[in-house]
């Protein structure tokens, strides 16, 4: 019999899991609460209680050639860093172009997810659902989890002394929208990732005053990196991965917070991290060192206190008169429909098997998909990710046994906490995370038979960009244009800058980028052989 599988969620991750599915010929019926496929990048103008919210002048921090379905690319015109609403127009190209949408329900809730009483016989669910205030239940053989992260605003209320003195407005980032109303008003932004950074640069053009509040700090990066071209396609290498992972600690350290500081001193805007090593995820944005100084932007430390219309701040100084303040600080993880034990089986914390599968079920027949972060994009990964939980709900793959998966997670956790400074953290090392599931499936490319098969896409694969094409080359799901969708990357990248030609456009050199770091690393260690 063919196996019904319920995928919560019509946004990227909803969409990677029924391509997989029915790649694999089972059987997806997908529920979208929503009125349209897209999920996060579906913009709408009032954010909706269990839904996510993005603010009308998001762009995205990943470009085209790293972002896109690995065989789908952008077309040619698309420019490198979209505006959400050219991401959904992609998102929705895809649904109809790989013939997704009539596969889901939308307008329909999701209220609860059990196992059935024959679960550890048959691993099969019971899903509810709600639409038009009516409920129905129905048998799946197995969950895909695809509801994202970006759900349930983090509002640590309790974490600011004085706060429920405060006057004026505040509120969370996923309740922002759009500057108008901020004409004029002295705003405090709390946080310093991704969101509080583009709400205080786009902020500082209307508003009076603009002060962030970071207690630990960020790096800071362009999507504009060397020589103009999009940074993770410069950044996001093959061999630059094998660097940062095998370099000595102390050279790795040195190299990495020299990147970070290529386009500005961060300790000279105030916004140097607290421990600049950590390989934490940076935030994204071309405005903000501007901005800082113009003087419309200033970053102060964490508050300690706030009073009627003021925050005091650690170093004592006072921020007075405040019209409103913006909590940018993140999202917590929640499933509503499922009972907690189920993800948290562990200290409360969330507890998955590659950061996909629950260890402690009888059965794998529920994975969750897009609950991990890192400098990649979320296409490429939810993609990868779908492709082998779909293999496992099918049987072609096995998972190992419940010990050996709780000891993975643990030696996960303390490299999370050596790298990222938390050991509970979403976030991994992209390119290692995807050759991992790759080799699971047969899908990673074996870079030193493509030196002696073909070195032309070799030096591609090793030193250019890490792009969604890498894992079509080859196993199940292979695409027949995924080499020539890697050769000719770069054509793509520069045909939407090149709108007035004044000569050829010139693309990267694939050695100069790395040249420099591994001559320092030869000298350093050539050095330390003489001296000791």
């Amino acid at each position: 019999m063919v196996k019904k599988v319920a995928i919560i969620g019509a946004g990227i991750s909803g969409l990677a899991s029924i391509r997989s599915c029915l790649e694999e010929g089972l059987e997806p019926t997908c529920f979208e609460k929503g009125e349209d496929v897209g999920g996060l990048w579906k913009f709408s103008d009032h954010a909706e209680e269990g839904r996510a919210s993005i603010y009308r002048s998001v762009f995205t921090n990943s470009s085209k050639e790293m972002t896109c379905f690995p065989d789908f690319p952008f077309p040619d015109d698309f420019p490198n860093f979209m505006h959400n609403s050219k991401l959904q127009e992609y998102i929705t190209a895809f649904a109809k172009e790989k013939n997704l949408l009539r596969y889901i329900q939308l307008k329909t809730l999701v209220s609860s997810v059990n196992k059935r009483p024959d679960f550890s016989v048959t691993g099969q669910w019971d899903v509810i659902t709600e639409k038009d205030g009516k409920k129905e239940s129905a048998a799946f053989d197995a969950v895909m989890i695809c509801s994202g992260h970006h759900v349930y605003p983090n509002l640590p209320k309790e974490s600011f002394q004085g706060l429920q003195l405060f006057k004026g407005k505040c509120f969370h980032s996923w309740d922002y929208k759009e500057p108008g109303i901020f004409k004029g008003k002295r705003v405090l932004v709390i946080g310093l990732g991704n969101s509080g950074c583009d709400i205080a640069s786009e902020l500082s053009h209307t508003a009076e005053q603009v002060i962030v509040s970071s207690r630990s700090g960020s790096w800071v990066m362009s999507r504009v990196w060397h020589g103009g071209y999009p940074w993770d396609m410069m950044f996001i290498t093959r061999f630059e991965t094998f660097l940062n992972n095998n370099l000595p600690t102390v050279i790795s350290d040195w190299w990495y917070v020299k990147q970070m500081n290529a386009r500005f001193k961060h300790e000279n805007y105030g916004l140097m991290p607290l421990n600049g090593t950590l390989r934490k995820e940076p935030v994204f944005n071309d405005e903000l060192p501007a901005r800082i100084l113009c003087g419309t932007v200033t970053v102060k430390p964490n508050v300690k206190e706030f009073t009627e219309t003021s925050a005091i701040f650690e170093d004592g100084t006072v921020f007075e008169a405040i019209d409103c303040v913006i909590f940018a600080t993140g999202y917590s993880y929640a499933y509503p429909f499922l009972d907690d034990s189920i993800i948290k089986s562990r200290d409360n914390e969330v507890t998955l098997f590659k950061g996909i599968f629950p260890p402690s079920l009888e059965k794998p027949t529920m994975a969750v998909i897009g609950l991990v972060q890192s400098l990649g994009a979320v296409i490429p990964t939810t993609d990868l990710q779908s492709r082998w939980a779909v293999r496992v709900i099918k049987g072609t793959c096995t998972l190992p046994s419940v010990k050996d998966m709780m000891n993975d997670i643990d030696e996960k956790m303390g490299k999370k906490l050596k790298w990222f400074g938390k050991s509970n953290t979403i976030q991994t090392d992209y390119i290692v995370y995807m050759d991992e599931l790759a080799s699971f499936i047969g899908a990673k490319p074996n870079i030193p038979w493509l030196f002696l098969t073909d070195p032309k896409l070799a030096l591609e694969v090793y030193f250019g960009p890490c792009s969604s094409y890498q894992f079509r080359l080859v196993g199940p799901g292979k695409w027949p244009g995924a080499r020539n969708a890697i050769l000719t990357q770069w054509d793509r990248t520069l045909k939407p800058t090149t709108t007035r030609i004044v000569g050829s456009p010139l693309k990267p050199c694939l050695f100069c980028s790395w040249f420099r770091p591994v001559l320092i690393s030869v000298l350093s260690i050539a050095a330390f052989l003489v001296l000791f």
